[in-house]
């Protein structure tokens, strides 16, 4: 059996990983300087960034390769080694993972390409298809156990990248980012999505990253209504709110919010639980022990929310009350990770 349905199988609840980036920043990546080469240029680092998450209790990593598209890497130059660069960090991932002393998932992550598909851009929908299966080419041959479509905006898009990994024989999940007044910058929905994953087939489904906590909890919740009994909800917060202090940017979430976070998100119906931005080992350690020792307890309200994690935005309340109505101005394109 493949090692993530083996997984979904044996475990209620599935610890994920935390951040990429911002702990790769902390390594010594420098601002505007694509990650993904330093699966080959800086191997012990990437190396170090999927063991710190296994040894602080991770169940599931993501994969160096959230920008491993040619439309991204064309940005810096490195369009000619998608293949090359998606199979590296998958192969490290394979090797984290096989070393472990339990079964450990290796998630291969497919962010956007960063452009928009026609209508709304210049993008079309076989050049995205194309781009995403040679990203997934390089990442199954390295031996990851899901792809793990991750910061989706758009249905086109995300449609696309499921339809260039649907034919390698491998489970696919997919996160969105509602960031934009409970909605995805190109106004989906939290329910649109969960009622598009279903049809899809996704394995996996849920939100991630976001403008923190309170707000990925709404979209948790929605999602949980608008789908069948038994669904794999997938929920991956941003470490507090980001601040600008001294030069840098910091996340504001402690460890103690992470963990109320994590009960939280598993009584709002999610079965895999991690962190996006900011989310450190100690974070993931901290939701580790909180997860052992979580006790079901209905699904929470505003209130409940807003008291242990911070308050909530007037969009996502909105969401969590299921209304879908405030309006959503789209962009053209977004290129940040």
């Amino acid at each position: 059996m493949n090692n993530f349905l083996k997984i979904l199988e044996e475990k209620d609840h599935i610890l994920s990983d935390g951040a990429t980036g911002t702990n790769l920043f902390g390594m010594g990546l420098e601002t505007g300087d694509p990650p993904e080469p330093w699966n080959i240029d800086q191997v012990y680092r990437v190396r170090a960034l999927y063991q710190g998450f296994v040894d602080a209790g991770s169940d599931l990593f993501l994969t160096n390769s959230f920008g491993g598209t040619a439309f991204r890497l064309k940005l810096h130059k490195f369009e000619n080694q998608v293949f090359k660069l998606n199979r590296a960090a998958a192969t490290v991932g394979r090797e984290v993972a096989d070393g472990a002393d339990r079964l450990v998932i290796v998630a291969g992550s497919m962010g956007p390409t960063g452009e928009m598909i026609e209508p709304h851009g210049q993008m079309t929908s076989q050049e995205a298809t194309a781009d995403f299966k040679a990203q997934a080419e390089g990442l199954v041959e390295g031996g990851v156990d899901v792809l793990w479509l991750e910061t989706m905006y758009a249905l086109e898009e995300l449609e696309a990248a499921v339809d260039a990994t649907k034919d390698f024989g491998l489970p696919i999940c997919a996160t969105m980012s509602f960031d934009t007044a409970g909605k995805t910058m190109m106004g989906i929905t939290p329910a649109n999505f969960a009622k598009r994953a279903q049809e899809l087939g996704l394995v996996g489904f849920g939100a991630n990253c976001g403008v923190g906590a309170p707000d990925l909890l709404a979209t948790i919740n929605d999602i949980n209504r608008n789908v069948s009994k038994g669904s794999t909800i997938i929920a991956k917060a941003n470490c507090g709110i980001p601040e600008y202090r001294d030069g840098v940017i910091v996340y504001t979430g402690t460890e103690k919010l992470m963990a109320e976070y994590l009960h939280l998100a598993i009584n709002s119906g999610a079965k895999i639980v991690g962190g996006c931005c900011g989310t450190s080992f100690e974070h993931i350690r901290a939701m580790r022990k909180a997860m052992d020792e979580h006790q079901m307890n209905g699904n929470p309200s505003i209130a409940d929310i807003e008291a242990n994690v911070g308050e909530m935005s007037a969009g996502s309340k909105a969401i969590f009350a299921g209304d879908y109505s405030a309006p959503v101005k789209t962009r053209r394109s977004r290129r940040g990770r």
